[in-house]
C-alpha cells in the first residue's frame, strides 16, 4: 500500500520590496542584513505574533548582536517594550497572558478602560523602564499623535465633530489630517536618532526616559473614543497626545535603512494610516519599503485558527461570545503561532527564500 502525505500549507508569506528581494536573491537572508523592525497597530492582533516574535528575537537576531532600530506604533510598540523589558521569550508571552485576560466588559468608561490599560502596561513594564531606554542592542521608537485644536478634547461633542471632520478630509487625501494631529516620534536620547525624511505631517522629534515612557506607550495605543488622550507627560511639550496608528497603522514610512527592514506583521499588505482601511488605493509607498521584508500569517493558516482569523479588539463586544470563550479561543491562536515562528526557522536554515517570497 501506498502512503500518500499531504504536505502542511505554508503557514507564513513572505513579500519583499525591491531591493530587499535582490539582496536576500543574492545573498540570502542573515540576521547581521537587519537594521530595522517596525510594528504595527492593531490591538490584540499583535499578540497573535506570539510564536514569530519569539523566533526572530530570540533566536535569528541573536545570531549577530548589534544595536538595531525598533519602530512601533500602539502595540506594536507595546510588543517591543515587553521585549526589552522582560526579554525575547517572556516579553511576548507576557503581553499575550495580559492581553488574553484583560478585564473588560461592554459598559466601561473610557475612565476605566484607560485604568486597565495602564495596568496592563505597568505589568509589562514591571518596574524596568529603564531598560527601554539603556537597552544595548535595541532602540526603541514610538510613534504617537498629537492631536490638535478640537481633537485634544474628549468631550464627546468635540471628539466626535473632530472624527467627522478627519474621516472626510481623509476622504479627499490623506494629507489632510495634518490639519487635525502632528506626528511624534519618540525615542532615547543617547544614541544616533532615528529620523525620517520630511513629509505631509509635520513631525516633532522628542526623547523619552525611564519616568515618561509609560505614558509615551500609553499615548501610542489610545484610541480616540476608547481611552483618553494622554496629556501631561513630564519633560514633553504640552499636548494632547493619541494613537500613533491613526497617521502610522501600519508604518508607511521613509526608512533610511542600509540593510533590511525586517517586518513581522499580522497582514500581507501595509496601510499607511488607520483611516485608510476603506480606501484600497492607499497602499504603502514602493520607495518607502524598497527595504523591507514583509513576514506574515498565510490565509491557509488564518483560516485554520478558531476564529478563521487572528484575535481581534471587536471579540471583546461580540455577540454570542462570552469572554470565557473568548480567553480559550485566543489561547489557542497564540499557541498556534508558534507554527509561524518554526516555519520562519527552517527557512533561515534552508535559505529557500527565493522561491517562495512574493513581491511587497
Amino acid at each position: 500500500m501506498t502512503q500518500i502525505l499531504q504536505k502542511r500549507p505554508a503557514a507564513i508569506t513572505l513579500r519583499a520590496g525591491s531591493l530587499a528581494k535582490q539582496h536576500i536573491q543574492q545573498e540570502g537572508l542573515s540576521a547581521h542584513q537587519v537594521d530595522m523592525i517596525p510594528g504595527a497597530a492593531g490591538g490584540p492582533k499583535g499578540i497573535g505574533l506570539m510564536g514569530l516574535d519569539q523566533a526572530i528575537f530570540g533566536d535569528f537576531l541573536q545570531r549577530a548582536k548589534q544595536r538595531r532600530f525598533l519602530i512601533g506604533s500602539s502595540v506594536g510598540a507595546w510588543r517591543f517594550a515587553g521585549i526589552l523589558a522582560q526579554g525575547e521569550q517572556l516579553g511576548p508571552e507576557r503581553l499575550a497572558e495580559l492581553y488574553i485576560n484583560l478585564p473588560f466588559h461592554k459598559k466601561m468608561t473610557i475612565a476605566e478602560i484607560e485604568k486597565i490599560s495602564r495596568e496592563m502596561l505597568y505589568s509589562i513594564l514591571d518596574q524596568h523602564s529603564q531598560k527601554l531606554v539603556e537597552h544595548p542592542e535595541y532602540h526603541l521608537t514610538i510613534i504617537a499623535a498629537k492631536a490638535e485644536h478640537l481633537f485634544q478634547s474628549d468631550q464627546k461633542l468635540a471628539l466626535y465633530s473632530s472624527l467627522l471632520g478627519i474621516i472626510g478630509s481623509n476622504a479627499i487625501s490623506r494629507n489632510h489630517l495634518n490639519k487635525f494631529m502632528q506626528r511624534v516620534i519618540c525615542q532615547p536620547a543617547q544614541f544616533p536618532q532615528f529620523k525620517i525624511q520630511d513629509d505631509a505631517f509635520k513631525t516633532h522629534y522628542l526623547n523619552f526616559n525611564q519616568h515618561n515612557v509609560a505614558d509615551w506607550l500609553m499615548a501610542s495605543g489610545s484610541i480616540p473614543a476608547v481611552t483618553p488622550a494622554v496629556k501631561n507627560i513630564a519633560d514633553a511639550p504640552q499636548g494632547a497626545y493619541r494613537d500613533g496608528g491613526l497617521i502610522d497603522y501600519h508604518i508607511d514610512l521613509p526608512f533610511e535603512s542600509k540593510g533590511i527592514v525586517l517586518y513581522p506583521h499580522f497582514a500581507d499588505s501595509i496601510i499607511p494610516g488607520w483611516f485608510d482601511k476603506m480606501f484600497k488605493s492607499r497602499t504603502a509607498n514602493p520607495a518607502n519599503q524598497a527595504r523591507t521584508l514583509l513576514i506574515s500569517p498565510s490565509q491557509d493558516y488564518l483560516k485554520s485558527l478558531p476564529l478563521g482569523r487572528l484575535p481581534d479588539r471587536k471579540d471583546f463586544v461580540m455577540k454570542g461570545l462570552d469572554d470565557q470563550k473568548r480567553k480559550q479561543l485566543w489561547k489557542q491562536s497564540v499557541a498556534e503561532s508558534q507554527r509561524l515562528g518554526d516555519e520562519f526557522l527552517e527557512m533561515l536554515e534552508k535559505q529557500n527564500f527565493a522561491e517562495v517570497m512574493l513581491d511587497l
